[in-house]
Parts: structure tokens; C-alpha cells; sequence
């Protein structure tokens, strides 16, 4: 039996995104997340291709394939990295910049890994950032209606908007435009960007109101332990509970 390249969604809508620290972080986050989890492991934290395969291989076997291809703070430069990585891995869940998406869709072979593809909040409603690759973010900004943004992505295989950086609620108004867009054209929505225990449940509420299919939150520093550098089992308990009291 082959494994598993999609993520366990709770209702089959709700999948959390959060980093490992460690490999013991990992399973502990897993368990926690009653397996509705990918777990981010960072292309950035290796010095190269072949260290980061490796060690990404265990992590996977270790969370039933339940792993995410990270980059690193959305750095462009990791593009590329992570589509190799994805390629020999196969994850359940790759992180792209806007022009990496169909890069790592075609060296994936398949459909059923989740691609999603960095935008950013403009400061307009309706429309978003799609220069976010590693030439791209150097220039002036691309400026696009979301839906335009969507259709681009579509068009090149990614499976998901990763709306980045939202700081939190900051850019709310436009987030749940992009949110009511992806329901219309049948995407995928993963928010990102301060997020914590505290904004959590309006940010998903936003996203499930509108009718967004799948929705993957990320919740990173805010859950990690600045100490160990692990995120919280116990954090991720409390994002799963009201996750189901959303549902």
C-alpha cells in the first residue's frame, strides 16, 4: 500500500499547519492534532538538497506522510529547493511562492499533494501580490484582482492560496474577499501570518462563513516555545478543540 499524499482534513475541511521542532516535536504535534495536521519542516534549516531529503524522509515516515514542505519565512531563494525536495519525497503538503507552484506540481507527478502558491495583501481589497518569487519580489510589485490570481494558480497546477503575511487581522477585509474567492472558484485557502489563540477562531470563522472548501491555517511562532524551539503539543490540542467547535 502506498502512502498517503493527502492530508487529513477534520470534516474535510479543517487541516492545521504547524512547525516541528524536533522529530519527537513532530509525533507529539501529530498525536495532538488527532492526525488533522500537516507538519512543517523548513528547506532553509539545511545546508543542502541531499541533507534536507534525508531528514525529510524520516519525518515523513515517522507522521504518516503528514509532512509540509516548508521554505523558510516565504524566502523565494528556497523555491526551487522545495520542488526538489517534494519530487523525492512526495508530501502531503508543499509551500510555493507564486511561480514556483507549477515547478513543483510537475516534478510531484501527480495531483494529490496540496501545492499552494504565496500572494500577499496589497493594502487594496480584491486584489493581491503575486511577484513573490525569487526574481519577482526584486521588481516593482504585480498587482492582480484575486480572482485573476486564483486563475493563474489553477492554471498552473497549485491546489491553494497561502495568503501571506496576514499579521494576524490586520488586513481583514481583504482577507475575506480572497476568502469568498476562493469559494467561488473552488480553491483552496491557507491564511498565514500571526495567527495565534487568540485571533484563531475569527480567522477560520472568516474563511468557513465565506465557504471556502479546505482551509489550512498556519500557526507558527505564536505556539512555539522560544526555550526549546518546539511547538506546543498542548497549543495545538487547544487549536484542534476549537477548530471542532467551529465545525
Amino acid at each position: 500500500m502506498g502512502k498517503q499524499l493527502t492530508p487529513n482534513f477534520y470534516h474535510d475541511r479543517v487541516c492545521l499547519n504547524v512547525l516541528a521542532g524536533s522529530h519527537q516535536n513532530a509525533k507529539d504535534i501529530y498525536q495532538a492534532a488527532e492526525t488533522y495536521v500537516v507538519v512543517g519542516v523548513l528547506s532553509k534549516n539545511y545546508a543542502d538538497l541531499n541533507s534536507a531529503i534525508e531528514d525529510m524522509a524520516k519525518y515523513a515516515d515517522e507522521i504518516d506522510n503528514a509532512l509540509s514542505v516548508g521554505l523558510g519565512a516565504g524566502d523565494p531563494n528556497q523555491s526551487n529547493m522545495v520542488s526538489q525536495i517534494a519530487k523525492v519525497i512526495q508530501p502531503q503538503h508543499v509551500n510555493q511562492v507564486f511561480t514556483g507552484a507549477a515547478t513543483s506540481r510537475a516534478l510531484l507527478g501527480q495531483e494529490q499533494t496540496i501545492v499552494n502558491a504565496l500572494i500577499s495583501p496589497t493594502g487594496e481589497v480584491g486584489k493581491v501580490k503575486i511577484s513573490t518569487g525569487p526574481l519577482s519580489s526584486n521588481y516593482p510589485d504585480a498587482i492582480v484582482p484575486v480572482e485573476t490570481a486564483i486563475a493563474m494558480l489553477k492554471d498552473m497546477g497549485a491546489s491553494s492560496v497561502k495568503f501571506f503575511n496576514m499579521a494576524g487581522l490586520k488586513y481583514r477585509e481583504e482577507y475575506q474577499v480572497v476568502a469568498e474567492a476562493c469559494a467561488n472558484c473552488d480553491f483552496y485557502l491557507e491564511p498565514t501570518g500571526g495567527i495565534d489563540l487568540d485571533n484563531y477562531t475569527e480567522i477560520l470563522k472568516i474563511a468557513l462563513t465565506a465557504g471556502v472548501k479546505k482551509i489550512i491555517p498556519h500557526i507558527y511562532s505564536s505556539i512555539i516555545d522560544k526555550t526549546t524551539g518546539n511547538t506546543r503539543p498542548e497549543d495545538v490540542k487547544k487549536l484542534l478543540e476549537m477548530t471542532k467547535q467551529c465545525l
